[in-house]
């Protein structure tokens, strides 16, 4: 069976490669570019920043900071409004997920046309989308350098997952200066986020040699960096090890592709406009319980990875293991134990399953689930 393998082409990593992107998008010729970020990033002046740097290699830039944290319809077409209105020839996406989410939006709809709807599912454009720049200031999404984009359509409460090799950046950029300081739950949430990446792609019925190396590793060095980062958010190493983990993370799910975590997560997220990192820190213990019915020497992979002497376990004990160890570092970057206390409702349940047995990302799960599978993973995840 064949495989494709897409990233960037381009993809910067380390302190200060910041200014080495900038020199990289003027190489291209570009004259014009839309920043899309949000209304934090902008007044914390980081925006500003990177305007600077592009105004001192010839590009000029105008900023759009309306992305929410689930970036919306409403945001990609008021985007998309603005990169018309100001003629631009590129764009640049500046934060985590949901800017690089909302740039790939207007992106794909300034080259393609449409509504962002019409390209739920997978590789549903028909040409490549407007060149786009992305900037990364967490290490949890890797959105920077996937072909994923997640867009909340608020009229039907869910999110979609658009799967498309043409929403992939032309190049990332991971400078670890610019995840200073950042909170230590967001630190957190999108630890977990690069974490569930990673095992869920290990596990995947797509998973390959090349993404089971980077799998793993993003693993390790998660285990190994994550609760640093979040204790001390001013450690240069571990923010740039986390950053090269998360990219590896990414590595692995752009083209292993996820399963029932993410797509439950997205309806979570959709319907209840919560925390992408939270919710599948939460479900992450428990659809690997799930899947360990199939996947259980996988999942003893995982345990080694994350530091647990596996040499005389039996692979169930090694799956059994290793959702212990996720739990341990969920809860000592100080994840919620469970989704009531995110405000989810069990009355809810059965709208949340359906919805998620449809979501793209759970295609390649392990192990197929019923909706009342789904919904006793909620139960226990509650």
């Amino acid at each position: 069976m064949s495989s494709v393998f897409y990233i960037p082409s381009t993809n910067l990593m380390g302190p200060g490669c910041l200014a080495e992107a900038t020199q990289v998008i003027a190489s291209h010729g570009f004259k014009r570019v839309l920043i899309v970020t949000d209304r934090f990033l902008n007044q914390m002046g980081v925006a500003e920043k990177v305007m600077t740097l592009l105004n001192q290699v010839g590009v000029s830039s105008v900023i759009f900071d309306e992305t929410k944290p689930n970036p919306t319809v409403e945001n990609v077409q008021n985007g998309l409004a603005k990169l018309q209105q100001e003629q631009c020839d590129s764009v640049l996406s500046l934060g985590g997920g949901s800017p690089h989410d909302c740039a790939k939006g207007i992106a794909l709809l300034a080259a393609n046309g449409g509504e962002i709807k019409d390209y739920e599912g997978v590789d549903r454009s028909a040409k490549p989308q407007l060149p786009l720049f992305s900037v990364n200031t967490t290490a949890g999404t890797a959105s920077e350098m996937t072909r994923f984009c997640i867009i909340t359509d608020d009229e039907r409460h869910i999110k979609m997952a658009i799967v498309d090799k043409h929403v992939t950046p032309m190049m990332s950029v991971n400078d670890p200066e610019l995840m200073l300081a950042k909170p230590a739950s967001l630190t957190a949430a999108t630890g977990m986020d690069a974490l569930t990446h990673a095992i869920e792609a290990y596990v995947s019925t797509a998973a390959t040699p090349i993404t089971d190396a980077v799998a793993l590793k993003a693993i390790e060095m998660i285990e190994a960096n994550l609760r640093q980062a979040v204790k001390q958010g001013d450690d240069i190493s571990a923010r740039d090890n986390m950053a090269y983990a998360q990219f590896m993370a990414g590595m692995a799910f752009n083209n292993a592709s996820l399963g029932y975590v993410h797509a439950i997560a997205h309806q979570l997220g959709g319907f209840y406009d919560l925390p992408h990192g939270v919710c599948n820190a939460v479900l992450l213990p428990h659809v690997q319980r799930f899947n360990s019915q199939v996947a259980a020497e996988r999942l003893c992979d995982v345990a080694h990875a994350m530091g647990v002497n596996t040499a005389d376990m039996t692979a169930e004990q090694g799956a059994n293991a290793a959702i212990k160890a996720i739990c341990q570092l969920s809860e000592d970057v100080g994840i919620p134990s469970g989704l009531a206390q995110l405000g989810v409702k069990e009355q809810d349940f059965t709208v949340l399953a359906d919805n998620a047995l449809k979501d793209a990302c759970g295609f390649t799960n392990p192990k197929a689930a019923s909706q009342a599978e789904i919904i006793a993973i909620l139960k226990a995840a509650m």
